[in-house]
């Protein structure tokens, strides 16, 4: 019997024997990852598309129609039947343009003597000399002999019979082998590597701009293209030479390619557009440019010299799609040049265009604002307002477009809020207190009050919005998440502002008057609540907190109050602010408080305005149920805006923004 192995050597046996290993190679299963199924594009279809939408639908009757769950909380799924694209004219199969062999090529060495001229050295000038004496002295004795013996003339015109014969010959085996049948396929073999010195880039962008039909653009377009998609069969030329060729192909092209095709400034041309090689060629050429320059003013001046050509791109819709592609991306990159000519190119794009880039353009900026604006810091604030404002006039192009897309993302959050109120889960209401979600809903608002403006009826979506708002504010009580509510606040001024509908927002803002427990920081920092969403706990009862919070909750209440400052019903809507700020004034905390004297002096403005619109209002005569006589009370006053409030409304606003 065969003495057992000890552990050591059981264990030494597993790790290192051949025999464990190849058992256990067997054992063992191969894994192989499983590829993810890629849908049709055409295969994924919008609710929006198939349905009309009613953003009135309350959350509750939403919520039958579609099911509880029928959101993703990623607000960033919204338009992901767009997400796989198709760049189909972007490929290399064109290759580059056929090049005309006459067209001139200046080697370094010709025009080094073509611009050295008379300044040779004398030697050389005396060796041309001696040489050109010789030549001149042997055609002499030539000539001489020819006189003399006649059988030498006959013996040099017979050898020049026979050379004529043979060149002959060769020229007919040239001209057979032009003849023959040319080859449909495009050029797709890279360009011989000829140098390009500057006297010939200069020499062909005078030829092209004397000419349209010039073949000399040819090879400014190929020159141009090897460089700009780093192709490593470029020809050899010098950074100068390039940036000639670069300006002219940018500031030129599109005059001399109009003149050739004969199409108008303001006229696309799409069926011209479509066959020309050298425009595709181009397009395609700065395109690849933009994704490979990394320097900003170089992608600026590109930028700006395609907006010329922009409806040149209705010929293309895949290089026009990626071409949107890389414009979101630098708009959204925080370069403040580099945005703003972005945005102007989107613009063109979508008003010169078909309505289907505008579409794309739209789902693709909301997208990208989305994913942006997740994390909010002072040093983006402004960056992210400038995307907002971007967003919100691409909406505006289109209304019947950019409607179902406000629609749609309302609704989603308002299956949030929904979910989180009745759960009150910590998961639920994470999603909730993001910047991600306050931001979209910001944006929505922004969408309905710009409209408004506009004489645009939203009343479906905007009653929505209000129950939105409402229900957000209240999932987060207390003084920590004063920023949150502050922001809820502002909200609903706009809509009120913007609609003309009274909107109450005095419940919002008792904490930001309750003057509680306060305790001294060492280093209390500057607090901006643009910036927050909640505070924790400690820094809620520092001094600089609820100063600032104070100090916000007086500038919107003014706010909100200014916009009712000319209304016959004044008197009646500041009762209960009035009655509020008294009580906060007589309060044992409110004495010690900075802001006692402000709170104060705006008591005082509230009761001598409702003094005022009390008298005018006396002195009518109309009935309240005339709306058109409401409508125009104090019309004349409220256009010059020269009360006492309003200066003092003006003076507040003016001392914030300091």
């Amino acid at each position: 019997m065969a003495k057992k192995l000890g552990k050591r050597a059981r264990k030494f046996a597993r790790k290192n024997l051949q025999s464990v290993d190849k058992t256990r190679r067997k054992q063992q299963k191969p894994f192989f990852k499983r590829k993810p199924a890629t849908a049709h594009p055409n295969a994924v279809k919008s609710h929006d598309s198939d349905q009309n939408l009613n953003p009135a639908t309350t959350v509750a009757g939403f919520e039958q129609n579609h099911g509880g769950n029928a959101f993703d909380n990623n607000l960033e799924n919204l338009f992901l039947a767009n997400e796989e694209e198709e760049y189909d004219d972007f490929s290399d199969s064109d290759g580059y343009l056929s090049e005309d062999p006459e067209c001139p090529y200046i080697s370094e060495s010709e025009n080094e003597t073509s611009s050295k001229g008379e300044s040779a050295p004398a030697a050389f000038k005396e060796e041309n000399t001696k040489i050109s004496l010789e030549i001149s002295k042997q055609k002499k004795k030539l000539e001489k002999l020819l006189k003399k013996d006649p059988e030498f003339a006959n013996f040099l015109e017979t050898r020049q019979s026979d050379l004529d014969h043979l060149n002959k010959m060769g020229s007919d085996e040239e001209s057979e082998s032009d003849t023959e049948p040319e080859s449909s396929e495009p050029n797709t073999n890279p360009r011989p590597a000829r140098p390009v010195t500057q006297t010939t880039a200069e020499l062909w962008c005078w030829l092209a701009t004397e000419d349209p039909h010039s073949p000399s653009l040819s090879n400014l377009l190929n020159t141009f293209r090897s460089f700009a998609l780093l192709n490593s069969n470029s020809p050899q030329i010098a950074p100068g030479t390039f940036s000639t060729i670069l300006n002219f192909v940018l500031v030129e092209f599109d005059a001399i390619i109009r003149a050739r095709l004969g199409i108008a400034e303001n006229c696309g041309g799409v069926a011209k557009v479509r066959d020309c090689r050298e425009v595709k060629l181009y397009l395609r050429a700065c395109v690849g440019l933009l994704s490979e320059v990394t320097d900003g003013s170089l992608v600026c001046f590109v930028l700006e010299r395609i907006r010329v050509s922009v409806d040149f791109f209705g010929g293309f819709p895949s290089l026009a799609k990626r071409l949107i592609k890389i414009l979101v991306n630098f708009w959204a990159s925080g370069d403040e040049s580099l945005s703003k000519s972005s945005i102007l190119l989107i613009k063109d794009i979508c008003s010169k265009l078909p309505s289907e880039f505008h579409t794309i353009c739209m789902n693709a900026m909301y997208k990208t604002f989305i994913s942006r604006c997740k994390f909010v810091e002072e040093s983006n604030l402004k960056h992210i307002e400038f995307l907002m404002e971007s967003v919100l006039e691409i909406f505006a192009l289109d209304l019947q477009k950019s409607y179902p897309v406000a629609a749609s993302s309302l609704r989603q959050l308002a299956a949030v809020v929904q979910k989180a109120i009745k759960s009150k889960k910590e998961e639920d209401l994470s999603n909730i207190e993001t910047f991600q979600f306050i931001n979209c809903l910001d944006l929505c608002i922004q969408y309905i009050c710009f409209n408004y403006k506009q004489k645009n009826n939203l009343d479906q979506l905007f009653s929505l919005s209000i129950k939105i708002i409402i229900g957000l504010a209240q999932l987060f009580p207390g003084r920590s998440f004063l920023p949150l509510r502050v922001k809820c606040v502002k909200m609903l001024n706009e809509l009120a502002g913007s609609s003309g509908v009274f909107i109450p927002i005095l419940p919002l803002m008792f904490d930001c008057f309750n003057f509680g427990e306060r305790k001294e920081m060492r280093e209390e920092a500057r607090v901006n609540l643009a910036s927050l969403l909640k505070v924790p706990r400690y820094l809620s009862k520092s001094r600089t907190y609820q100063d600032q919070c104070t100090k916000t909750g007086i500038e919107l209440l003014i706010e909100h109050l200014s916009q009712w400052s000319y209304h016959i019903s004044f008197p009646e809507l500041c009762n209960k602010p009035l009655v509020f700020l008294k009580n906060i004034q007589n309060s044992d905390a409110a004495r010690e408080s900075a802001f006692k004297r402000q709170i104060e002096r705006l008591i005082n403005q509230i009761e001598s305005n409702r003094d005022f619109i009390q008298m005018q209002r006396d002195q009518v005569s109309f009935s309240p149920n005339d709306q058109l006589s409401v409508e125009n009370f104090l019309l004349l006053e409220k256009s010059t805006r020269k009360t006492s409030f309003s200066q003092f409304f003006a003076s507040i606003l003016q001392n914030s923004q300091n």
